[in-house]
């Protein structure tokens, strides 16, 4: 059945190829362009703001959206969600940060812009669905709507889409969930789109091809420390807290010392009170291994398809293999409890939750522990 459906087209591939397969199947397509951030408006270019061009890759994503747009034959129009995102979003990342915490803004930009604002948005348009190019699928049964991994294990994004609901993902459509991303780059070349060889975009949407240390410091001014060992020895300075992460290698500056062995460091824990980065060496420390985590809240997408105490898997990071893991709640408090140890989970991630191909839902990581231990993350 022919339906209008608004399409959120960031300039990329993934999107450009979910407006040409609705177009190709008859529906009435209505591109919508979001722009979150405005560096021109924020501080890292404030006193320079002829960098404001170069920092800000969305003028250049929309033009491209727009060649999409015109090839298909489709209307194109722009919405601003900068005052949202930065309420809704980066305050939270900031605050995270100044926690020592890790946050993951991508999924709050999919709860509160893509699914919320973005769809608030859209019903001007008077549409029957909206559509976004997720690798994600949607399946509904005697048990309600479901969320579905992506075909193509590996680009799979519904990691990100776990603090949605049920709700939020009605009338919802995932054009190219179904396929996998050697597909969609075919079927991108086979029409001619602009987008058809774009270099997929990576890390956070607002930062863009910058240093993200040198972007955080712009919000959060660092405040250099100690890097300790577990025993209490000092064997480097840090940059500040908030630019390291539960198993990080890179960045450490640490090697060549006199009476360790010539093996890796790693960040195994964070003295935030003392303001020390606490380090250990080897991928395989046991520091980094944790048998359990608290999560902060748990958001479940559709009721009913959650058990308590049943058999499940988790990622505590995209892209990361499922581990085995149980949940209970326990005083109150979500507790996921994992078959085997599971090596950096670190706070402020999300932990999210699967069925077999249907995900569940998921929260963020809050204490991390090694048995009855809290770890020092």
């Amino acid at each position: 059945m022919k339906k209008r459906v608004v399409v959120g087209m960031s300039g990329g591939v993934d999107s450009s190829v979910s407006a040409h397969i609705l177009k190709e199947a008859g529906h009435e397509v209505v591109g919508l362009f979001m722009k979150n951030w405005d560096s021109a408006l924020n501080k890292d270019v404030l006193g320079n703001p002829d960098l404001a061009s170069d920092l800000c890759p969305q003028e250049k994503d929309y033009q491209d959206a727009k060649r999409v747009a015109d090839k298909l034959g489709i209307e194109l129009h722009r919405v601003e969600f900068i005052e949202e995102y930065w309420q809704d979003v980066f305050t939270y990342f900031l605050d995270e940060y100044k926690k020592g915490r890790t946050p993951n803004p991508d999924i709050l930009c999919n709860k509160h812009i893509k699914f919320d604002a973005f769809r608030r948005h859209a019903e001007r348009f008077s549409p029957d669905a909206i559509a976004m190019g997720h690798y994600a699928r949607i399946r509904e049964d005697e048990g309600g709507l479901r969320l579905l991994r992506g075909v193509d294990a590996n680009k799979d994004q519904t990691y990100f889409l776990s603090q949605l609901t049920e709700k939020k993902l009605r009338n919802v459509l995932f054009p190219i969930g179904e396929l996998t991303k050697a597909e969609v780059r075919e079927i991108a070349k086979k029409a001619s789109l602009p987008t058809a060889d774009k270099k997929d975009s990576t890390g956070i949407c607002f930062i863009g091809e910058r240093s993200f240390a040198q972007f955080l410091k712009n919000y959060l001014p660092a405040q250099k420390g100690l890097i300790k060992t577990e025993d209490g020895d000092t064997v480097g300075e840090h940059e500040g807290l908030m630019h390291y992460t539960i198993g990080q290698r890179k960045g450490l500056g640490i090697g060549g010392l006199k009476n360790y062995p010539d093996k890796p460091w790693f960040v195994i824990g964070k003295d935030l009170d003392r303001n020390i980065l606490i380090v250990g060496q080897g991928y395989h420390h046991p520091g980094l291994y944790a048998t359990s985590c608290t999560l902060d809240d748990l958001n479940i997408i559709t009721a009913g398809t959650f058990r308590e105490k049943a058999p499940l898997q988790a990622k505590f990071r995209h892209r990361q293999k499922d581990k085995p893991v149980r949940v209970e709640r326990i005083a109150g408090v979500w507790h996921v409890l994992f078959e085997k140890p599971v090596r950096a989970v670190t706070p402020g991630q999300a932990c999210v939750l699967y069925d077999e191909e249907t995900c569940l839902g998921g929260g963020v990581i809050d204490k991390v522990k090694k048995d009855d231990t809290i770890l020092p993350y």
